[in-house]
């Protein structure tokens, strides 16, 4: 058994990571809430973005749009596919990471031709070491305070390469909060768009029973989904970059505060050996004074 000493030296060991822990608690805490504010700041600008797709499809349901275009005629073998693959700059977040890097894994198995576009140092450092797979070193950016900006970017560049025919089929892969308690991995489709996405949800409800208001498209209605389709996905990768750092910011509170219950713990039993050796010590010295007084008796 340790001496009094190193108990007491271990203890305050603990107690000064049980501060650290608790502080990096408190910061995620922090940054959390204000992302999720930003969030739904924004969301209405994007919501009627979607709607507005979604009004122009209702009233000219047989428009050819490059963002619609499947290229069915392509083999799954033969498709080009891109990834925006969130992660987190640092650890200490619990099995957020894993659970982001694991789904990516599962991914690029599939057939086709994959290109990761990776955000946050995590996910470069882990893509970088493999040579099977085609990683895109556009997006050098920090995943700490997502901005429209820096989405715009990455919606800027997304568009481009699929019209251009770089890309066939463009995904994110993020992280979303289902709770406060509960985070999930998933796989968000940015394009090809499919109209039945914005389509009535309501099976009953059929095109022609919904209201046709008049409408002017200038200079054409191509142009119109020109103009809105990257502000959708502009929008949609801001609302995954922001769900990711929320995610990201919950799982790190929740990593950090069991890191403090298990130092409270910690804590709580060492007290306990430390007075039970503190006792034997004291036990042990009381003996030793009586013992020797009464040798002076004998003497």
């Amino acid at each position: 058994m340790s001496n009094a000493k190193e108990i007491k030296e271990r203890m305050s060991s603990i107690q000064e990571t049980k501060k650290i822990t608790n502080a990096m608690y408190l910061i995620s805490s922090s940054k959390m809430k204000q992302a999720k504010k930003k969030l739904a700041d924004t969301e209405p600008f994007f919501y009627g973005m979607q709607a507005e797709i979604a009004r122009i499809l209702r009233h000219v349901p047989d428009m050819h749009s490059q963002f619609f275009d499947q290229r069915e005629e392509k083999k799954a073998e033969d498709r080009k596919i891109g990834y925006i693959v969130v992660t987190a700059d640092k650890g200490l977040a619990g099995a957020y990471n894993h659970n982001v890097l694991r789904l990516v894994e599962e991914r690029i198995e599939e057939p086709g031709q994959h290109k990761l576009f990776v955000l946050g140092e995590l996910g470069r450092q882990y893509f970088a070491k493999r040579k099977d797979v085609e990683l895109d070193t556009s997006f050098h950016y920090t995943v700490q305070k997502p901005t429209l900006y820096r989405s715009r970017l990455i919606a800027s560049e997304m568009v481009e390469q699929f019209n251009a025919g770089a890309l066939d089929e463009i995904y994110v892969i993020y992280t979303k909060m289902v709770n406060a308690m509960q985070a999930e991995t998933d796989v968000e489709k940015l394009l090809p768009l499919h109209k039945t996405d914005f389509l009535p949800k309501d099976v009953n409800v059929s095109l022609a029973d919904v209201y046709q208001e008049g409408m002017v498209f200038y200079p054409s209605t191509h142009s119109v989904m020109a103009n809105i389709v990257p502000n959708y996905i502009n929008g949609m990768i801001y609302g995954c970059l922001v769900e990711s750092y929320c995610s990201e910011q919950n799982s790190r509170m929740m990593a950090m505060q069991n890191a403090t219950d298990s130092a409270t713990k910690m804590l709580d039993e060492l007290n306990i050996t430390y007075n039970r050796v503190r006792q034997a010590d004291i036990t042990q010295e009381l003996t030793e004074v009586i013992g020797g007084a009464n040798a002076q008796k004998r003497m």
